[in-house]
């Protein structure tokens, strides 16, 4: 193991958390806040830490799949247990625990949180809080790769391996650190895309961006306690659209912006994504039409849902516990299905169940044709036992970690119904439970 390199982009992303930390130093001028010292404070220590493991470049820059997932675990608990230190200056959290489970649930997009009353947070807090799901949606790592030209002997491809959300990782283009900035710019872009949507909405300039941190990085965090309820219709239908197509692989944005429509439009996962959406719209609409004064409405209130729950997103427009049961289970089998590979959502990914699902339809074919040869094929590639063997192993242990997570919860004394959603919540990183 080269610990050298690992502590060496550990120095690195605790410099650029230092870096984020400035945009809620601004927020607090503007709205004249003294928790603004509490960031210039973590900034200044996260900034000290990061100089002592910088100050010495290593000399062996050999960086394995090891090294990779090394780093991408430590850099996360460094970012949250940094990150949580506004939150204990500020008085917003006293429980440490609470202020590192808040932090931990941002940068990971999770969106579950322990505040009652969001809205009695200060603006700088608040967008902080936001923040985190913004940094966190397509990772800091690749964030770092997109700037840095760092040199190492393996390969780049081994730290986006082992931040990046997929059963495979591959480079838009030849090299790694111009993939990782197609990937940012791509996800700016959208980003100040929604903004400017809402702002047409004429939703407050603060809110615009919060949420749309928020729709981004498929975390959301909201600043109201009633989370999206008290938006418009239009501010709603904004998030709804931006809320699934930050779900959508981004390498399909990458074909298009190459003009490569064609390719674009015949991605599987993407297919099968957008026709699980459709038809969990339907299914709930017609199943919650009495509940709302139109069919439009119906519509409009589970297209948000659906985009929010299957991207893991976590926004809420209306009160779904009220639903009936056959929507409220569609929206927890969402919750797994999750949003596509490659994107900023989370849960299984579609791509690996629809790989699931043609080994099934394979398994199942040979044993009625022993006899007979057949390859799996996605998007008209035929697949790699790799990825095959990637997809189970996660597929088992998604499900033996669950399983164990579960009955650790329940010694808690809860009912089964609470501690299944609430793991399911956390591990699929969704939010509501």
């Amino acid at each position: 193991m080269n610990f050298s390199i690992v502590k060496y982009i550990i120095g690195y992303v605790l410099a650029f958390e230092a870096a984020f930390m400035v945009l809620p130093c601004i927020v607090a001028v503007i709205y004249q806040e003294s928790e603004g010292w509490s960031f210039v404070i973590t900034a200044a220590v996260c900034l000290l830490l990061g100089f002592l493991l910088l100050r010495k470049k290593p000399e062996n820059r050999v960086f394995y799949v090891k090294e990779g997932f090394v780093t991408v675990a430590l850099s996360w608990i460094v970012l949250s247990v940094m990150g949580s230190v506004p939150f204990l200056i500020t008085g917003s959290m006293t429980n440490p625990v609470d202020a590192l489970f808040e932090t931990v649930s941002g940068f990971t997009t999770t969106g579950a949180s322990i505040l009652a009353d969001v809205e009695a947070l200060s603006r700088s807090v608040l967008f902080w809080r936001s923040f985190t799901h913004w940094i966190g949606g397509m990772g800091v790592l690749v964030f770092l790769l997109s700037l840095l030209h760092v040199k190492v002997g393996g390969s780049h491809i081994n730290l986006m391996r082992a931040e990046s959300p997929g059963p495979s990782v591959s480079k838009l283009v030849p090299t790694v650190q111009s993939t990782a900035k197609i990937l940012y710019i791509i996800y700016i872009v959208m980003t100040l895309l929604e903004i400017g949507f809402l702002l047409l909405g004429k939703m407050p300039l603060f809110d615009a961006l919060t949420i749309s941190f928020g729709t981004a990085g498929t975390g959301g965090f909201g600043i109201k306690n009633d989370s999206m309820a008290g938006y418009s219709v239009y501010l709603q239908v904004v998030v709804t659209i931006f809320m699934i197509l930050f779900g959508v692989n981004f390498s399909a944005y990458f074909l298009l912006l190459r003009r490569k429509f064609k390719q674009a439009f015949s991605m599987e996962e993407v297919r099968y994504y957008f026709l699980i959406i459709f038809v969990s719209i339907a299914v709930i609409s017609i199943s919650i039409r009495d509940m709302y004064g139109s069919y439009g409405e119906a519509v409009q209130q589970a297209a948000f849902q659906v985009g929010s729950i299957m991207t893991t997103t976590g926004y809420a427009s209306t009160d779904f516990n009220l639903w009936p049961e056959v929507p409220q289970t569609i929206l927890v089998l969402l919750m797994f299905v999750g949003a596509c590979a490659g994107s900023t959502g989370g849960g299984i990914k579609v791509l690996r169940l629809v790989i699931l699902m043609k080994t099934i339809k394979k398994e199942l074919h040979t044993l009625l044709h022993p006899r007979s040869l057949r390859k799996l094929k996605m998007d008209g590639h035929a697949l790699e036992h790799e990825t095959l063997r990637a997809t189970n192993v996660f597929l088992i242990a998604y499900v033996l970690i669950f399983s164990f997570s579960v009955l650790l919860v329940g010694f808690d004394g809860q009912d089964l119904v609470t501690n299944f959603t609430a793991v399911a919540s956390a591990l699929i990183t969704s939010g509501p439970a």
